[in-house]
Formats: C-alpha cells, sequence, structure tokens
C-alpha cells in the first residue's frame, strides 16, 4: 500500500515504574503444560484422501462432493475449467487479456512482471462459485493468480478490482505478491500445506497432501483412525483422534474453523492441528479500514472477526447451527433458519419486522445481517447479526440496513422510525464505546477502557479497545493498560502486548516477561517481541530457559512471514529495539525489494538512513517518495527538516513552502518555516508565518514562543512581553516561560 492510503506508525518513549516492581499476581502456566517452539510437520502418507473417508462415510461424502470445499482448488483441465478459453479477449485499465487453449492446455496471453505481454499457461482453478480463477506457474516455485476471473452467473470474465489501477511493478500487480498463492491462498485452500520460502532466494517449494480442502483438512490426519477402526472393527470407540466432531464444543467448532475464515498473521510455521488456533494465527481485529468503525464489515474479514462480535456467539450458536458441515450450504433459504431458535411467533410477524410477511423486508438477513459484494461479484453477509443502528451512522457515518434498503431516505427518517417502533435501546453494544475510540473523540479513552474492562461484552471487541488505546498514549494510559496482560481473554493479552511493544523501553520488563509463559503461543511471540530492548544478560535465571524456548518461536514467526513486507518490518523492527540501527536498515531495504513502491517502508528507511548519518540515501529516499507521490505533504515536511540540519537552508524553505500547500493546517510547518525564514534574515517572512499559523491555532505554545523570541531579537520588547504573559496564563506552572518574563522585565 502507499503511504496516502495508511496511516504511518509512531513509536513512543514512556517511562513509568521501575522494573525491579514484583508483579506476582500474575499467574503464568507452568513450562510442563505448554506446547513449545516448533510444529510437527505431519507426513503426507498419513493423509488417505476423501475415496478412504467415503468408505465409512458415504452421506457426509455425498454432501460434500462438489461443494466449495471439495472444488477449492483442481488442476486446470476441461472438466474443471468454467471459462470461454475459444480466443476470448477482455479489457480492463488499459490492459487487455486473451484467453485461448494450445491442445488441451490453457493459456492466457496479458501483461507480466515487466510490463511486456507475455503467454502462460494455466496450472489450476480457484474456487468453483460464483467466480472462479485461475492459476500461472511462474520461475523459484510461485504461483500467481490472475486478476482476471470467470463469472460463472453471468459466464463472462471481469476484472477483481476494475476501479484499482496497478501498474506491473506493484506488488499488488497480479505477478507479485499481492495474487500469489504460495502466501495468500494456499494455507486454505489444500490440505497440509508447507509454505516453504526461502527469504535468500526468493523462492518457494510449496508443497500439499491433497490438492483441495478435503475431509482431512478440518477433520485431521486419518491414517491413526483407520488403522483403529482396522483394528478393533466392532469393538472400536471414537478416541478422539479426529478434529472438528459432534463432540466438539460450540465455541471451539468455530475456532477451528477460523482458521480459514478469518483474516490473521500466522505464527507457526504450519498448521498441524496441534494446539488451538491461536498456537498457529492471530485474528485481525476490529480496526479501520478493515471494519467500519462499529464493527461491521468494510473490507473482506473471513466471518469469523464478524460472528464473535455477535450474541449468537456468546450463546453458543456455531457454524453448523446454520450450515451443512459437508455442503456448506444454509440448512434453510427462509426465515425458518433464524425460528430454530427465535419463537416465529414473537419475530417473524410484522409487529417485529414491519414488513409484509414473505417481502425482502420481512427476511431476517436482509434487517440482520446485510452484505457487501467483494471480488466483483461475491456478496457475503455480515455475520455480527446486529441491530440497525441509524443513531451510529448519523455520528460515524456507519451503514445500515435500514437505509440500505430504502434509498431514498436517509440516517435521520431511519432513526426516527426506529425510535417510533422499537424505542429508545435498553442496553449499551459494544461499538457505542469503541467507535469514538477509534476516530480519536475527545472521551475516546475513556470509551475504550470503558470497554476494555467489561468482561460482558465480546472478547474481539475488547482487544480491539485496547488496540486503540495507542491513539492516546501517554503515562497513564500505559499504567491503565497493564492490567490487560493478565486478562482471561488471550485476544485482550495479545492486543496489550502488540501496543505496549510499540513502546521503547525495558521499564515494562517484570510485566511482560510472565507472558513468556503463555499457553498461546501467538501470546508467548508478541511477549518475546515486546521484551525486544532487553538484553539476553538481563534475563532473568527463572526466564532464561523459556525465554530460548521462545525465542525459536519467534524467529520461526518472522521465517514464515518473511515473504510479507510485514514479516521483514517485524524483523527489522526486532534489530532496532536490540539498538542494532544496521541491521534494522537492512531490514527495511529488504522490504522493498519486494514492494519497491510501499512509501510507508521508504518513509521509515529514510529516516533511518537519517539517524545513522546516511545524508545522501535520506534525501535520495525522499525524492522518490515524492517523485511517485508528488501530492503528498509529509515528506516534503521531513525533507525540508532534513535539508535544515544539512545547512541547506534555502532549499529547506522551498521544501517547507511546498509541505504548507498540501497541510495547510500543520502547525509545525509554520513553526519550522518561521525559524528558517529567521536564520536567513527574512525577519518579516518569518514573522508573517508565525502570524499565520497562530490564527488556525490561536493557543499554540511553540508558535508564541518562537513570536516571542522574535519580538525579543529584534527588540520589540513589549510585543515580547505580552506573548511572555499570554504563555505564563495558558501554562502557569511552565519555569521556562517565567523566567523568559524575567529576563524581559530586565532587560526593559
Amino acid at each position: 500500500m502507499r503511504i496516502n492510503k495508511i496511516l504511518v506508525f509512531l513509536l513512543l518513549v514512556v517511562i513509568c515504574e521501575s522494573c525491579n516492581e514484583d508483579k506476582s499476581e500474575y499467574t503464568p502456566v507452568s513450562e510442563s503444560e505448554i506446547l513449545f517452539a516448533g510444529t510437527k510437520t505431519i507426513p503426507d502418507n498419513h493423509f488417505l484422501g476423501d475415496q478412504t473417508c467415503k468408505n465409512c462415510h458415504s452421506n457426509q461424502f455425498n454432501d460434500w462432493e462438489g461443494s466449495h470445499h471439495d472444488k477449492a482448488m483442481q488442476i486446470a483441465s476441461e472438466a474443471a475449467i468454467s471459462a470461454n478459453f475459444n480466443d476470448a479477449k477482455f479489457t480492463s485499465q488499459g490492459v487487455t487479456s486473451r484467453f485461448f487453449k494450445k491442445g488441451l492446455d490453457f493459456y492466457v496471453n496479458t501483461e507480466g512482471p515487466d510490463g511486456t505481454y507475455s503467454d502462460y499457461k494455466i496450472e489450476y482453478t480457484f474456487g468453483v462459485t460464483p467466480l472462479q480463477q485461475y492459476i500461472v506457474k511462474f520461475p523459484d516455485g510461485h504461483f500467481q493468480c490472475l486478476r482476471t476471473a470467470w463469472d460463472t452467473e453471468k459466464k463472462q470474465w471481469f476484472d477483481l478490482y476494475p476501479d484499482f489501477k496497478v501498474v506491473h511493478s506493484e506488488w499488488l500487480h497480479w505477478s507479485r505478491g499481492g495474487l500469489n498463492w504460495n502466501t495468500m491462498c494456499a494455507d486454505c485452500h489444500s490440505t497440509n500445506v508447507r509454505k516453504n520460502y526461502d527469504q535468500s532466494t526468493h523462492s518457494y517449494d510449496t508443497k500439499f497432501a491433497l490438492i483441495n480442502v478435503s475431509c482431512e483438512a478440518c477433520h485431521g490426519p486419518g491414517k491413526a483412525h483407520v488403522e483403529d477402526v482396522n483394528r478393533l472393527g466392532d469393538q472400536y470407540k471414537y478416541s478422539g483422534k479426529l478434529k472438528m466432531t459432534l463432540e466438539t464444543k460450540p465455541k471451539v467448532l468455530v475456532d477451528q474453523c477460523a482458521r480459514c475464515h478469518m483474516r490473521r498473521e500466522q505464527i507457526s510455521e504450519q498448521f498441524n492441528f496441534e494446539g488451538s488456533m491461536l498456537d498457529h494465527y492471530f485474528p485481525q481485529l476490529i480496526t479501520e479500514p478493515i471494519y467500519h468503525p462499529d464493527g461491521q464489515i468494510l473490507d473482506e474479514d473471513y466471518v469469523y472477526g464478524s460472528f464473535v462480535q455477535s450474541k449468537m456467539y456468546h450463546n453458543d450458536v456455531t457454524c453448523t447451527d446454520c450450515h451443512n458441515a459437508h455442503s456448506l450450504k444454509l440448512k434453510f433459504e427462509d426465515n425458518r433458519l433464524c425460528s430454530q431458535c427465535h419463537v416465529p411467533e414473537t419475530y417473524d410477524t410484522p409487529a417485529h419486522h414491519f414488513h409484509e410477511n414473505g417481502s425482502e423486508g420481512a427476511a431476517c438477513i436482509n434487517c440482520h445481517m446485510p452484505g457487501k459484494f467483494y471480488m466483483g461479484n461475491d456478496f457475503r453477509r455480515d455475520h455480527s447479526f446486529r441491530i440497525p443502528r441509524p443513531d451510529l451512522s448519523i455520528t460515524y457515518n456507519t451503514p445500515n440496513a435500514c437505509v440500505t434498503c430504502h434509498k431514498d431516505k436517509d440516517n435521520a427518517w431511519a432513526n426516527d422510525a426506529f425510535l417510533k417502533q422499537y424505542g429508545p435501546l435498553d442496553n449499551t453494544h459494544f461499538s457505542e464505546l469503541l467507535a469514538p475510540g477509534l476516530r480519536g473523540h475527545l472521551n475516546g479513552l475513556e470509551s475504550l477502557l470503558t470497554l476494555a474492562k467489561d468482561t460482558t461484552y465480546p472478547e474481539i471487541a475488547r482487544a480491539s479497545g485496547v488496540k486503540a488505546m495507542r491513539n492516546y498514549m501517554n503515562a497513564n494510559t500505559v499504567n491503565e493498560m497493564l492490567r490487560f496482560l493478565n486478562d482471561e481473554s488471550p485476544l485482550v493479552r495479545g492486543a496489550t502486548l502488540d501496543v505496549l511493544s510499540e513502546i521503547n523501553t525495558i521499564e515494562y520488563a517484570n510485566y511482560l516477561l510472565p507472558l513468556l509463559k503463555d499457553d498461546k503461543r501467538a501470546i508467548r511471540v508478541k511477549a518475546f517481541f515486546g521484551l525486544g530492548e532487553l538484553r539476553e544478560t538481563q534475563i532473568p535465571a527463572a526466564y532464561k530457559a523459556v525465554y530460548e524456548k521462545v525465542k525459536v518461536e519467534f524467529f520461526t514467526a518472522l521465517e514464515v512471514t518473511s515473504d510479507f513486507t510485514g514479516g521483514r518490518i517485524k524483523r527489522a523492527d526486532y534489530y532496532l529495539k536490540k539498538g542494532d540501527l544496521v541491521k534494522g536498515i537492512e531490514g527495511y531495504e529488504s522490504a522493498l525489494e519486494i514492494d519497491n513502491l510501499n512509501n510507508i517502508i521508504r518513509t521509515n528507511l529514510a529516516n533511518l538512513y537519517y539517524n545513522n548519518g546516511q545524508f545522501e540515501k535520506a534525501e535520495s529516499a525522499f525524492k522518490i517518495i515524492i517523485e511517485q507521490e508528488p501530492t503528498y505533504g509529509p515528506t516534503y515536511y521531513s525533507l525540508g527538516l532534513l535539508l535544515s540540519e544539512l545547512e541547506r537552508t534555502a532549499e529547506a524553505i522551498e521544501q517547507m513552502n511546498i509541505a504548507q500547500t498540501y497541510m495547510p493546517d500543520n502547525i509545525r510547518i509554520y513553526y519550522n518555516l518561521g525559524l528558517l525564514y529567521n536564520k536567513i534574515g527574512l525577519t518579516e517572512k518569518a514573522e508573517r508565518t508565525i502570524l499565520k499559523g497562530l490564527k488556525i491555532a490561536p493557543q499554540n505554545e511553540n508558535l508564541l514562543y518562537a513570536l516571542a523570541y522574535h519580538y525579543f531579537q529584534h527588540e520589540q520588547l513589549n510585543k515580547a512581553k505580552n506573548i511572555a504573559t499570554r504563555l505564563l496564563e495558558i501554562a502557569p506552572g511552565n519555569a521556562q516561560y517565567r523566567t523568559f518574563l524575567q529576563q524581559l522585565n530586565a532587560a526593559n
């Protein structure tokens, strides 16, 4: 992503209590209870295939056959391919792709990674309905998914991202990282996948036991189970060796499905059915722009992140209550699906939904599960099962089902209608506390703390509240957050570690060390990163052994994500925590190798170059950003600061003036520009610049002090005294302002 699409991450330095403080209230599990270190690979021959399962489970097999899981990935063939490859052409964003056959093989001629057109053989199909994608083999084990897909309902080619221009050199181009099968798709579309990425050669040797989402992708390898059945015959009793059975508890089942139905970061080398979901992955929390600030879907969330927000989940409703576990189809296509639990006489009536029975408005899912189209034509419903909230739509511009259907009405109408029909709500939804915090409102921190402390709210909402506290970081916030390191929810513990890990200090070591013994691998790995500033010689004896074990897990997590820029940056940030600036720079340079247009990375790299005294490289990096994104003001500002430091004042002024045109409300620009004008004797310009800034922020202390000092330098002592007096009125306890005023009085 480019810098104008994502907020830049800032590291904070905060110093609080001594790391010698006793934290005996923390209760980590014993090391003997923890599944530690590397994940054990399951041999492919332990997966026996679907035909073996069919021998005893024919009904389940018949449901599964032809399902989205069955057709998740197939070898390209006449039987598997749905699309028109009869010399069909499709043009989008200036790129024309031609689909054709050579004998029994299928090909596409399209723009490649160097911007030229080439013929590419289709190796695999991906998916079955409502769209089908096609996969091409590239050198070094890379497999790439075409951006052009086949609409299986309209029987036509279409662009997955028709409004998004991507050039061939971008990470998001189909031939590069954004549509790479090995890392973006394989883990969930096949069985027993090992990515096998080698960063030194940027190559893959990806393996799988079975090409699709087979029976054993969900239930685990069948070898031991079949051996038990064959050995014991009629005496066989279920031994617990399989996953996702009728014995599986509702929330555990959701976690097991979540592996492939959520956005997440990967922690373990591969998924091998050991431990829990959080021993292998950590889910995406509720943040913008993945979600709306109230938790509704915005970008793709793959269902889990929505469902665990819901009352359904917290009342032990699970995936298979609505979906057939094997065909994946809904058990009912009408309100009978909901009336399995909700009394139809109460809810399936105009007295509740205020629509004519049988109409679209009377369908439960249209009010409580509104949806969006993703990937061009794939309609997916929000699984948070929420009551429409037009009042939140008014405040936060979030969607609601009412005006989604009644397109001629607005949110105010919807809110009035809601209040008339249902009256005021009698409880607080977590979104009323999360949204103001995500949006940075004045009472945002208070709302987030209320949310995070209240264990009646969903874990994911509480964890998201903790994560959003990074918008309000100061010493008091950190002290409030420390309690969440011992929260019962691992999601909350993980979110807390993510935020505290952004603080460059060892002051919290005694708070973080117990988390090395957490029973979830994802939490241990996050704790290890958070302890990055601690030298290994500073690790207490009681934690040395576990520290070494988690170190293996941490570097495994880095390896498994090293084909992402995020993984490479994580490694770089770890070395920066260790004080190794050279390795930090190497890590950011490495990240740019796989996403050369990512200007968030380049901005951070430019600052690292500056800190390392590599001024020419820093200047060059800033100029590349400007060339790629000429309207992004912060880069001109950063370059101006660099040039000022290098005593190239005239050039610095030029960059600051450009920054001002793109960021006219940024007070720091007026402050620095005023100082630069003063430096070269342009005193009138200096004064006008600072005054211009004060029109925007009349109470800004930095600008006021700069103006007072400017007047003092030019012997306008009365003006300087007036401003110094004003500064003391704003900040009566500031000793610097008081001393300055005393100096002015003495000079007068």
